[in-house]
């Protein structure tokens, strides 16, 4: 569910510039649009801030959360213990102050922080959201469970290893004193305490499958609660006055439709009933951009990002249980004439699953493990790769292949595109087809696909957060892919302290889901796309393509 900030948008030359150097570091690529060359600083009367989702939101428990819908949404309603400041900087949340000693924390909970019914927030709380997630019995099994691994027997206890939840690393000394033991030394793990399946969940949910999906039962700790969700229609959150942070909120209100029809989006934008249009939460259809860079300028911003658009192969069913198969099919596209013909977002061809922007030993790891080196595309090696497999598969001709994505007119074009260039260099027949984004999600983890879209922006600056998406245990992990080897490998580097090792642990085994069982076909890495009205200040995007909008503020226009 990676997805994730001083944008100061001007031309699209120098806002593509500002592209290459957060693409550069990814320590440096977060920023905050809106208001570019505005004088104005008296605040508007009417805070009330316009957006569109794409996508209903899959779920509203940060348990369940995977996708940047549901997360943006989450971030508008719960907190963690810490949170990301403008400029992607790890700043207290919930928790007021902690202290580390080696692999122990302690987190000392705000006095003041409340949830949106009033109840304090304690440190309970925590201890149990996170059992919740590793609990083997929450059904359905939360995808991120794994992010909570790097806690002492977090893994053992959610794999049935243990039964004992005692014994699992969290725990309320008092109300306002959490204390976190881990399994090994993690550097980034203050970034993750930030993330989503790291929020609290009031103790009310425990006999209602349901409280997140209504506004009376879906009790909130953040700086908004959620006051209205028609399903299919709109989505409305209201300024919480219980939020320990309420001063520094100047939104009253954000709300939010939900149209999963790009031209409708921009439309929308530019007859003034949105604030904001375009990723991670919408979308902008491709054929206009070249307009919108000169009809809007000031407006428009494509920004390089730390995420990656790929397809999945599922490894389990004909043909692409077979390797062969897989390598000709990835081979068998042109990655530069999707993006200058089709994408047309300056993206970059990707042939690797980390993107440029993560940080690694002495550089970033793209540029330490360059993604060249994967793969390449060569449509005569398909062809014999692919009459190869076919071969080992028992089969005399490919059989009819499904790509599914979730319905969106940029992936739908992207899909039309590549699945002509498997017709025309591998003759395959191939029938693309959209999917509602929930029935989607439950199809890929579900293995019902043969081909499926994919897209993943870092949850926080390490590597890890990619390769570890494909291990045995992951449950974002939608391919059937599993490898020992492979499993063994990010072990090591979840252990190892020293960065050299695991950067090396990390590439072998991007190696191994790449170069040597090709589980994905690497696309492109991601830009931003994003018109922000100029009246708008301090919308963050980050290095990852995440967006925060909860402390945006409306000027008068």
């Amino acid at each position: 569910m990676n997805r994730k900030r001083l944008l100061i948008v001007v031309t699209l030359i120098l806002a593509f510039s500002t592209v290459l150097a957060a693409c550069g570091n990814g320590n440096s690529g977060n920023s905050s649009q809106g208001n570019a060359g505005s004088q104005n600083t008296t605040l508007a009367a009417d805070q009330t801030f316009h957006i569109n989702l794409a996508s209903e939101p899959p779920t509203l428990d940060p348990a369940q959360s995977q996708d940047n819908v549901s997360s943006a949404v989450l971030r508008t309603l719960f907190e963690g213990l810490t949170r990301k400041d403008k400029d992607g900087n790890v700043v207290p949340g919930v928790a007021e102050k902690w202290e580390q000693n080696g692999k122990e924390y302690t987190f000392h909970i705000r006095s003041d922080a409340k949830w949106s019914n009033g109840d304090p927030v304690t440190a309970k709380d925590f201890e149990f959201a996170w059992k919740r997630v590793l609990d083997p019995a929450t059904v359905p099994a939360p995808p991120y469970a794994y992010q909570l691994y790097y806690i002492k027997n977090a893994q053992a206890y959610n794999e049935k290893k243990i039964t004992d939840a005692n014994q699992v690393g969290v725990k309320a000394i008092d109300d306002k004193t959490l204390k976190v033991t881990l399994e090994n030394e993690t550097p980034y793990f203050l970034g993750l305490t930030s993330f989503t399946t790291y929020y609290p969940v009031h103790q009310s949910v425990k006999n209602n499958p349901k409280w997140a999906t209504d506004p009376s039962t879906l009790v909130s700790n953040g700086p908004f609660k959620l006051t209205n969700w028609t399903t299919g229609q709109s989505l409305e959150v209201d300024k919480s006055d219980k939020y320990w942070d309420a001063k520094d909120i100047t939104l009253n209100k954000i709300t939010a439709s939900i149209v999963d029809q790009a031209a409708t989006e921009v439309s929308s934008y530019k007859s003034g009933q949105l604030d904001l249009a375009g990723q991670p939460i919408g979308e902008i259809p491709t054929d206009q951009i070249a307009s919108l860079k000169s009809e809007t300028p000031n407006e428009l911003t494509i920004k390089g990002i730390a995420s990656t658009y790929y397809y999945l192969f599922n490894t389990t069913a004909k043909p692409f249980d077979n390797v062969k198969i897989r390598q000709a099919f990835t081979k068998a596209i042109n990655r530069k004439a999707l993006i200058e013909n089709v994408t047309l977002a300056n993206q970059i061809p990707a042939f690797g699953l980390v993107p440029p922007g993560i940080k690694g030993v002495d550089k970033e790891y793209r540029a330490e493990n360059p993604d060249s080196v994967l793969g390449n595309e060569d449509v005569n090696q398909a062809k014999t790769l692919l009459a190869e497999g076919l071969k080992e598969s028992g089969l005399t001709k490919l059989p009819k292949i499904t790509l599914i994505y979730n319905t969106n007119d940029n992936h739908k074009k992207l899909a039309l595109a590549i699945a002509d260039m498997w017709k025309q260099n591998l003759g395959a027949e191939v029938t693309i087809q959209n999917q509602e984004w929930g029935v989607f999600l439950q199809n890929r983890r579900n293995l019902n696909y043969q081909v499926a879209r994919a897209g993943f922006g870092a949850d926080y600056d390490d590597p890890m957060t990619f390769i570890d998406l494909f291990t045995s245990t992951s449950g974002n992990n939608d391919t059937g892919f599993k490898n020992a080897e492979y499993d063994k490998l990010v072990k090591e580097a979840y252990a190892n302290s020293d960065n050299k090792a695991r950067n090396e642990a990390m590439k072998k085994a991007e190696n191994i889901l790449i170069k040597d069982n090709q589980v994905i076909l690497p696309i492109y890495y991601y830009t931003n796309i994003q018109l922000v009205k100029p009246y708008v200040k301090d919308v963050i995007v980050d290095y990852a393509g995440q967006l925060d909008i909860t402390r945006v503020k409306l000027m008068e226009h």
